[in-house]
């Protein structure tokens, strides 16, 4: 992909059309070629830019502006359809390119294996990163039916990758035992069922360190955010999940990149989905990227 030209397709609010000045590079990774039950998270990213359009540039829980950021919106990755070793592969190679550049990569899925890919690229230029893990669905699986490339998978492979201690999950409602099991032998930071309480304590032991945040939207009830391709009853509300946000942005760790994935549109005629994801997007960018 090309960042010398403004993405001439929707792009999300207040973006700018400049790459070189902007200090963020928002993108779309719109692959759902390994999901297990509904299809349709490859949509994902444009309906959350479309859906930007209903949002202020300006949130009043930071105080802050898009203007006073800069970010530039690359549009969608043009994956292999279909292919998704090849399509991992193109993720990565994009983002390492984001992170040569200096930019603060925040993504758009998409299922949540293209954050495996993202993670592997951000390991390169941070050896001490940590990851916090907020979904339903723990994805520490080694495979899915004999498939180790799976939106089950992405956090197996990435506590393998950068050690299980430095993997934080929370808002966990739904795993096998064998996955349990594994949060155990490896040492990884697992809270079940609540996300900001456990967060909140957890940050402080995160200060000052390299963090990537990635956030599935099936973390939320389904009352909240039914356009998901594996809904999980028992989830937090929105009201959880922007104040988790916020706290993270008002914590002492370095938040070095984040991804919001699994947003299905089809599945939510009421569009509260991807609306929720715009805004999710917008704190990010408000809360994530300093001055």
């Amino acid at each position: 992909m090309r960042f010398d030209d403004a993405y001439s397709g929707n792009v999300f609010i207040g973006a700018s059309p400049h790459f070189e000045e902007a200090k963020a590079v928002l993108y779309g990774m719109p692959m759902d070629w390994t999901v297990s039950f509904r299809p349709g998270s490859r949509f994902g990213p444009t309906r959350i830019r479309e859906a930007s359009l209903v949002h202020e540039e300006y949130s009043h829980y930071l105080k802050r502006d898009l203007t006073e950021i800069r970010y530039f919106d690359a549009g969608d990755i043009p994956l292999a359809f279909g292919n998704p070793t090849k399509s991992l592969a193109q993720i990565g190679a994009f983002v390492g390119q984001v992170l040569e550049k200096g930019k603060f990569p925040l993504g758009m899925g998409g299922e949540h294996l293209v954050t495996w890919p993202v993670v592997q690229e951000m390991y390169k230029h941070y050896p001490d990163l940590a990851v916090i893990h907020i979904d339903a669905h723990a994805d520490l699986r080694t495979d899915y039916e004999g498939e180790p490339l799976s939106h089950s998978t992405p956090l197996r492979k990435i506590s393998e990758r950068i050690g299980g201690q430095n993997v934080y999950q929370f808002g966990i409602r739904s795993m096998t035992k064998e996955e349990v099991m594994y949060t155990e032998e490896v040492g990884i930071h697992f809270y079940p069922f609540d996300v900001l309480a456990p967060l909140q304590a957890c940050l402080p032991q995160l200060a000052g360190r390299p963090v990537y945040v990635t956030v599935d939207i099936d973390a939320l009830d389904p009352a909240h955010a039914p356009g998901t391709g594996t809904p999980e009853p028992g989830g937090i509300t929105t009201k959880e999940m922007l104040a988790s946000i916020h706290a993270i942005a008002a914590s002492q760790v370095k938040v070095v990149g984040a991804d919001v994935v699994e947003v299905a549109p089809a599945y939510d005629p009421t569009e509260q989905t991807p609306v929720l994801a715009a805004k999710l997007i917008r704190e990010m960018l408000l809360g994530f990227i300093k001055s």
